[in-house]
Parts: structure tokens; sequence; C-alpha cells
């Protein structure tokens, strides 16, 4: 069979190129017109057509990728990949992820299991017509089941999002990298008149967060969006009426529990109960090929998997979806909000509440907005926040829950008088101003209490502007504003600027004219997230700010400095360590911070949202060259305006395949660095005009 992979030298000869018959039996008449961003539009007769194909496109643009997903998914990477996988290896065991995966894919409506399957037999079918294109690393995963996916989709949870196998130590639940932006502006305040949606997860640019864009047509259905790589369903997306993103939530779907060991058991509600136990070989790959045993040992309470023991004391864990009702329906969630065509569609498609971890933003063309506070809760006896924030006792069934708060617990801002709703990861509590939906009407553990700097930073974007025109909607989204330095510098520089010290003088002058953006050319950025730094250092343990952050000044703290003294001892050292290591304290922002992938090198813009910088871009630890690689942040961007026809725009800054020698890898790389989004073409006639391949199944 002719090889479908192209060269570049090629690509100007566009053709047809028929698939196997093995193909042709699951999605005969379907075809994939791929555009020149490699992004895959697939049209098919039916629905196992559709999820045939993109199966067949995620293995094309990403198929080693995938395949490791696979393999990690099973909880036998160690074995195929390397003994660096071992620990999250253990974890999959120890909360039988792949048990319930081949649970949750006998729950599955028949309609849902058969796209599965049909995704499934895609990527295998990609397989077997494309040896060449599998790594030796990977070929033993082959071939991929209908479990594995479910699998995947519980990785993804459980060991990135709802918990991780840190659960246990302090108790923290730090989100660490993993947020994201969400807007919706109504008509209102639309300059168009026209309901604008934005769409930007932050997330590592690697592994199981990687994002692939794609179309999919089919009877029912013309969904335009994202999916994280080994999704059979898009994620995030919009269709000609409506669309929706995802912010991860505060919401504490997980906690400890201690036990207190009697015998080899535990006490619960007075009497001693057993654990159930179960063993699991792994076979861990050594460097040398040889392979060695290493046994997981799982000990089992009513309340989950026993993560820690020491003398006469255990601590297991509880987390929504293994412990109390299970969430077999999210891909059929996702799949019915794409189909959904109106804002009542949309509402009984979400209603299950199957995403977790998740909130929903949402805007359509009927001009309909709302943020809700979707994913899962469970219903508890007693207590804040702080109380399940820790380790709570385990020996009596009181603080047990078996239950998860329904949709009609959960917070929801719709159709606010502002005319916008945003999300930046903080509570729902601050979804819009003036607020609809306040705290005091919700249980106290149900969401956090605090507004960081970023979401401060959203809805003063949104806030200041009455008519937002298309082309303020995606410079807004592209703000590298560091909203800390409004709240800080007014107490450092004064004192700063009448210091005895040469060097903290002149600092001092650099952060007066700084532009206070972290964009490429900004002078001023390096020094200040040094001085930052520095500052917090010395102030380990102690409050950094004068006015710390209180909910009922939210927009405004926290605000200045709680010791200027140790702040402008800490610019000082903070201009020699710049100057030192960069020539100059006024360094430019891009000489320091790169986009960096496979030869490429190009000057970066945006930062961490500690700073209450919009745009997100997280970088590498320091490299050999003194410079810092962007490898995390703004992933997946699309901005979306519900016109007729309906007008996009999107990005995938690192690409939108990982598969070695696709020119798919970097062609989107300059356009993040110069801070732009690419057309999104939906019709035929845009693809054709833009078609790099098509393929015909």
């Amino acid at each position: 069979m002719r090889k479908l992979l192209v060269s570049l030298a090629s690509l100007a000869c566009l053709y047809a190129t028929p698939i196997a018959s093995q193909s042709r039996t699951v999605a005969r008449g379907t075809q994939i017109l791929w555009d020149t961003y490699g992004v895959p539009h697939i049209f098919a007769k039916d629905r196992n057509g559709l999820a045939y194909a993109f199966g067949w496109a995620q293995m094309q643009n990403h198929g080693d990728l995938l395949l490791r997903l696979v393999a990690q998914a099973r909880g036998r990477a160690s074995e195929y990949l390397s003994a660096d996988y071992l620990d999250e290896d253990r974890w999959v065991w120890k909360l039988d992820l792949y048990g319930d995966a081949e649970r949750s894919l006998a729950a599955q409506p028949p309609e849902m299991r058969a796209h599965i399957e049909s995704f499934v037999a895609g990527i295998n079918a990609f397989a077997k017509a494309h040896p060449d294109l599998i790594g030796d690393s990977v070929r033993a995963v082959l071939p991929v089941q209908s479990a594995d996916v479910l699998a995947h989709a519980n990785r993804v949870l459980y060991a990135r999002f709802v918990s991780s196998p840190g659960a246990t130590g302090d108790a923290a639940r730090a989100w660490r990298d993993r947020g994201s932006n969400a807007w919706a502006v109504a008509p209102k305040r639309s300059a168009s008149g026209h309901t604008l949606l934005l769409q930007n997860p932050h997330l590592p640019w690697s592994d199981v967060f990687t994002w692939f864009e794609a179309q999919y047509v089919a009877p029912g259905v013309n969904l335009t969006g994202a999916a994280l790589v080994l999704s059979p369903v898009l994620e995030i997306a919009f269709n000609d009426n409506l669309g929706w993103t995802h912010t991860v939530n505060t919401q504490d779907g997980e906690d400890l529990y201690e036990l207190t060991l009697s015998g080899n058991g535990y006490l619960f509600d007075g009497v001693v109960r057993p654990f159930e136990v179960s063993t699991h070989v792994i076979r861990v790959r050594q460097n040398d090929g040889s392979f060695r045993d290493d046994t997981v040992r799982v000990r089992r309470s009513v309340q989950g998997p026993v993560l820690e023991e020491k003398p006469g004391k255990a601590v297991a864990l509880a987390v929504v979806g293994l412990h109390g009702p299970p969430l077999h329906g999210t891909y059929a969630q996702w799949w019915e909000m794409g189909r959904a065509t109106n804002f009542n569609e949309f509402l009984r498609a979400i209603h299950p509440n199957q995403i977790s971890g998740q909130n929903i933003t949402y805007g359509d063309r009927d001009g309909h907005i709302m943020m809700f506070y979707g994913g899962n809760t469970p219903v508890r006896s007693r207590g804040d926040r702080a109380y399940w924030a820790g380790v709570v006792r385990g020996d009596s069934s009181s603080t047990l829950w078996t239950s998860l708060h329904s949709f009609e617990d959960m917070p929801k801002t719709v159709d606010p008088p502002t005319g916008w709703v945003q999300n930046a990861n903080d509570p729902p509590w601050w979804a819009t101003f003036p607020v609809v939906v306040r705290p005091q009407n919700f249980p106290p553990y149900l969401a956090s209490r605090v507004m960081p700097l970023r979401p401060q930073q959203s809805v003063q974007l949104l806030d200041a502007d009455s008519s937002i025109t298309w082309k303020e909607f995606l410079g807004y989204k592209n703000s590298t504003h560091m909203l800390l330095a409004d709240r800080v510098l007014h107490d450092l520089l004064p004192t700063a600027k009448a210091s005895s010290l040469g060097n903290v003088r002149a600092a001092a002058s650099v952060l007066a004219t700084w532009d206070r953006q972290a964009d490429s050319s900004s002078k001023g950025a390096v020094l200040f997230t040094e001085w930052w730094a520095e500052y917090g250092r010395r102030r380990r343990g102690q409050p950094l700010y004068a006015v710390p952050w209180n909910e009922q000044s939210p927009r405004a703290t926290p605000d200045g400095l709680a010791d200027t003294a140790t702040a402008v001892a800490a610019l000082g050292a903070a201009a020699d360590s710049v100057s030192k290591r960069y020539g100059s304290a006024d360094v430019a922002w891009g000489k320091v911070y790169r986009v960096r992938r496979d030869g490429l090198d190009f000057a970066a813009s945006g930062a961490s949202g500690e700073y209450g910088v919009f745009r997100v871009v997280g970088y590498s630890s320091r490299e050999v060259d003194g410079k810092f690689r962007a490898n995390s942040g703004a992933s997946w961007v699309a901005a979306i305006e519900f016109a007729k026809p309906v007008r996009a725009a999107s990005l995938v800054g690192y690409g939108n395949a990982s598969r070695a020698g696709s020119p798919h890898r970097t062609d989107q790389l300059a356009l993040f660095a110069r801070e732009e989004l690419k057309p999104v073409w939906r019709t035929r006639a845009e693809i054709e005009k833009h078609l790099e391949r098509r393929e015909q199944f």
C-alpha cells in the first residue's frame, strides 16, 4: 500500500489515498482532509467512522506518544519503557485504575462503547499500515485495547488532577502548573453584538497533557476543538451554535483518613474490620535489557487503598469516582455536549456532571453565557475546607462520605447583568462583578475563598471595556501585564530611589521605566521576578504584603510590602545577580526566556500566573546557556465569535504533532512567540484552499 507520509517537497501534489479494505469495513466513505497546519478535518457518514478516523489521525501525528500513554495507563510503563516509570506504575495498581477502566468499559452505553472500539480500531489499523512510523520502544504495546482508553482517562484524573502519587505527605492540594483561563462575553459587551468565547488551558507541554486539534463532522455533529491525545472525543470545542471550555477548579475530591490498626485489620465503628489485600508483580526493565520484579501489595479499607503505614496507624485514600458513585460517563457527556445546538440542550448534556475537577465556561449564538462550577464534590457531614484538607479520623462512619453533590447543588453564574463571565482557576464566587453566586449559600467545604492575582487581572481586563472588539479580545488574551508590580512597586521605589547604594538606585530606575509587562522586549521584568524571589527567600515564613488578600476587597488586595527595608536589600542583591548573569540589570525578558524546539529558538513573551500575568507561560530550570525554555502554560488557545458564519482563531503553540520528522512539530512555534493565532478553517471550501493532503477510507 502506498505510504501516506509525504515529504515537504511533495505537499503541493495533493492526492487521495485509498486505505486498506479492512479500514473501509469500519469507516467506509470517511475522509480526512489535512490542512497545512496538520489539523485533521474528518468527514464521516456515521459516528463509528468518525471515531475510527479520529484514532487513525491521532496515530498519524502522535503515534509513539499515544502508545507511551497506553503503556502508562496499563501500569506497565516500567516494563515496556524504563524503571523511571515505576512509581507511577505502582500508583496505577494501588488505585486499581485499570480494573476500574474494565468495569467502566462494561458500563458504557452501547453507542459509546462502539465509539471507543472504533477509535481503537483506527489506532491499530494505522499501526498495521505504517509499522515504519512506530518506534521500537513502544511497538510491544500494540495492539491497543478499548479498556486502555478508559484507563488513560483514569490516569489523567487520578495521577494528574483530582489526585496524584503525592496525595500523602502534608496533604497539600497544590495545583502547581495545571491551570487555565476562560472567558465568555455576551452580545451586550461585544462590539459586534456577537458572543465571544476564549478557550485557554494551561498545561505542561508533554506527555499526558498534549493537545490535539481536530474537526469532526458526521450526521448530528460538526465540532472543532482539541482533545488530549488518546481521548476518543473532543474535550474543549465549539460548533456553529455554541462552545465551551474547561478550567481546573478548586473542588476537593479526595480525602485522607487515619486508620487505627488492630491485629491484621483496622478499627471501624467499634469493630475490627479486615483489609482487602491484593498483590501485583510489575516487571521492571533494567538498563541492560533484563528485568526484575517489583511487588505491589495493596491493603484496602472501606475508604480506599492504604497509602502509608506506621506503627499502629495507616492513611487511606477516598477519591471521587473510585469511592462512592462511579464516574463512567465522562466521554459520553463530552460527546453530548458537542451535539447540543442550544443552551437547554447543553444543560441537559452536562446534567450528569461526570467531568470531575473541571469548571465549564460556555457561550452561544443566542447570547447565553455561563460559568458552571462543574465536577464532583463529596457530600460531607461536617467541616470546612481546612478540616477536610488535613487527615481526618477514619475509625467512624460519621466521616465517611458515600454520595456526591448533584448538578443542582453546584454554583452557576448564568447570563449575569454584567455581560461577562470568567474563570482563571479561582473559586466560583468571582465569576463576574458584581457577584451573583455567594459562598454563604453553599457548604463551607465546596470551594476555597481566595482570589489570586491572575483572576484579578482577568476580571480587570473584561470589566474595563464595555464594548470589546474582536481585535481587542485577541489582544487582551495575550496580556502579559504583571499585576503584582502595581501592588508592590509603589512601596519599593520611593525608598529604593533614596538609597545610598548606587546599584539599588540604578535598579529602581530600571523598574520605574519598565512597562510592567513580560513581553519579549520588556526591560525590567527579569529584574522584577528575580527581586520578588529574593524578597520571598528573605521573608520565608513571614508575610510578604502590608495588606493581605481579604474577601471584602477581593480585587484590590494584597497590596504593599510588609518589610520595605528587606525589600530594598533584596533589590540590590537581585540587581547584582541579574547583571552578573546577563550583563545588565535591564536585560530584555525575551533574551532570557525562550521558546525552543528542534533547533528553533525564539524570544518568549509570558510568565507565571503568580505575578498576575494573564498569558501564562512556564519555563524549565536554567539551561546550559543560562536561559530558560518555555515548557508549560498556554497550550491550546482558541478565540471564537459566534457570528454567521462562526469566526475563530486557534493555536497549539508546540505544534499539532509530536512525531519525529513531522513539519507540524514546530510550524506554530513562531506564531506563539509573536503572540499570534492562526485561522480556523471549518467549511470544505476553506479547507480545500489550505489542503495539505487527503485520506479516503
